[in-house]
């Protein structure tokens, strides 16, 4: 069994409402234990036993939350050149009152630091968080985890 790790960060509601679409579609396929967590109570060691990472953040002034940069703060030094990071399977979606593009431009940096491996493309949400775009991250959890499944990442 194969373990993909969706972790998120919400005060509105809306980055929840996507990271539990992203659950939806990821427990869609068997053989797949999902974790959902919010980013403050995830640790090194979940970063360490994931087969895939799923990151959900708000926008807060064109940046990531703190939430998930105090995730990134956290636990870089003690899990940089492990080699169950290197390459790990990372999707992004993120709520955005404004472009998302400051946000995702950050979370991609950070994530190329720890040598993740960008598998699907990233869900933005600007503005409200419409059904469009609960289904597209329902899409993004059942691709991620059907991937790691099957070990293609």
């Amino acid at each position: 069994m194969v373990t993909l790790l969706i972790v998120y960060h919400s005060q509105s509601g809306n980055t929840l409402k996507m990271a539990e679409a992203a659950v939806r579609g990821a427990r869609e396929i068997e053989g797949v234990k999902v974790i959902l967590k919010k980013a403050l109570e995830t640790r090194e060691e979940d970063l360490l036993q994931c087969d895939g990472l799923v990151l959900g953040s708000p926008e807060y002034f064109g940046y990531m939350c703190g939430a998930l940069k105090d995730l990134f703060d956290r636990t870089y030094e003690k899990v940089r050149g492990h080699k169950r990071i290197f390459r790990k399977p990372y999707a992004v979606f993120i709520s955005a009152g404004n472009d998302g593009q400051g946000a995702l431009m950050n979370i991609e940096k950070i994530c190329l630091g720890y040598q993740f491996k960008k598998v699907y493309p990233p869900v933005l949400a600007k503005g409200p968080v419409s059904e469009e775009i609960l289904l597209r991250c329902e899409e993004l959890g059942r691709t991620i985890a059907a991937g790691c499944e099957a070990g293609i990442y």
